[in-house]
């Protein structure tokens, strides 16, 4: 039996830092549906204590939505962790993500503070969490950086103390792949009570590597992935639930399996970009315009004869409504038949090479060849047999 693995969106809290995309609480309200419809297990809903708008979304978002659990973030502080546990007080199912920060770095550049002060306070904050009757995750920021025996100490100390999920996040996105899954098995093996909480794994993006790491985090024993629609987040970003989702729907092998409900990804994945003014990458995996698109010749040739000679994934898998044929100067004779017999038009032989020696020149020209332009070749043309 293949394991489950809990997918909690961070969308419209740690995406929502991107500046320049602060959301409504009506805003907040849709997408969170919209994640509910998806399949998501949990919504991080905000930071309540940081703005009354944040406060307001956490307490709409608890109303609007029946099965996600409703997550709220705090800091490892009474005043916080008091905000968050009113701001969930409807929930059917709350959770307080509490904690702090457990590198070296952190701890002597941002706390100055020291490292039994750290674990001190981590272990209250979750014992006083606790106590407000949620389900309590702790963070322990900058756990990629952090020492690994202080860090098991760390997560044996908030697990005892009450910890239900435990989040270790390569903050800073610093980790290699190799060195995250290690760094996860570490915690496995030498926490001793690691077995009474859900290992959670939140990584980011700024060297490339956030869902590449978050994958070797879960094949070494996380059972929850962190994530937010289209990659979006702090700096370069966050883990993109729509790679990590697509990557244990591909590989069967990884013997993993989510709730989410892929071929609602792509609609998802627009509104999100709208509603927050941040575009999607073309070249974005899954939900970029290109993702499906094939402009070289020998590419199109071979996705013409067979789809999966170049393609993975089923665009409507993911809800993507086809794949798409670029006509640009790399395009080849393949992929410009292809095209004019969708138009009502057919060429062999000699004529064909014709239309494709004109159709080449103009494509030097205008980068990109559509349809009105197809049709201004073919009238061009002396002779040509319409299908």
């Amino acid at each position: 039996m293949s394991k489950k693995i809990q997918i909690f969106d961070t969308t419209l809290r740690d995406g929502e830092q991107v500046p320049g995309c602060q959301l409504k609480t009506e805003e907040k309200v849709i997408i969170a549906r919209e994640l509910e419809a998806l399949g998501v297990d949990v919504i991080e809903a905000g930071f309540p204590i940081s703005s009354p708008g944040d406060f307001k979304s956490v307490v709409a978002l608890t109303k609007s939505v029946k099965e996600p659990v409703v997550c709220a973030l705090t800091r490892a502080k009474k005043e916080d962790i008091d905000v968050a546990a009113d701001a969930l007080r409807y929930a059917k199912r709350g959770r307080i993500h509490t904690g702090i920060g457990s590198s070296d770095v952190h701890i002597k550049n941002k706390f100055y503070s020291t490292r039994e002060q750290v674990l001190e306070q981590g272990v209250w904050a979750v014992a006083y969490a606790k106590e407000k009757g949620h389900e309590v995750e702790f963070y322990a920021e900058d756990a990629g950086r952090a020492d690994l025996k202080f860090l098991a100490q760390l997560i044996e100390g908030v697990i005892a103390a009450g910890a239900d999920v435990v989040n270790i996040p390569d903050t800073t996105g610093y980790c290699l792949p190799d060195l995250f899954g290690k760094r996860i098995k570490y915690l496995t093996e030498n926490v001793r009570n690691i077995d009474k909480a859900i290992i959670s794994v939140h990584c980011h993006n700024d060297l490339g590597m956030a869902t590449a790491n978050t994958i070797a985090g879960l094949c070494n024993g996380a059972q929850q992935a962190e994530v937010t629609i289209n990659g979006i987040g702090e700096r370069a970003g966050n883990t993109s639930l729509e790679e990590v989702a697509m990557i244990i729907n591909t590989h069967q092998d990884l013997n993993f399996h989510t709730n989410i409900k892929a071929e609602k990804i792509y609609a998802l994945s627009k509104l999100v970009s709208g509603m927050m003014r941040m575009p999607v990458q073309p070249n974005k995996a899954i939900v970029g315009s290109n993702a499906f698109a094939h402009s070289s010749g020998i590419h199109q040739d071979g996705f013409l004869k067979h789809s999966e000679n170049y393609e993975i994934i089923s665009p409507d898998k993911v809800g993507v409504p086809s794949s798409s044929i670029v006509l640009t100067a790399r395009s080849g004779r393949a992929a410009l038949k292809h095209r004019i017999e969708l138009l009502g038009y057919h060429f062999e032989g000699e004529d064909l090479n014709h239309l494709y020696e004109n159709f080449l020149s103009m494509a030097d020209e205008k980068k990109m060849i559509g349809d009105e332009d197809l049709m201004m070749l073919v009238g061009l043309m002396p002779v040509f047999v319409k299908g």
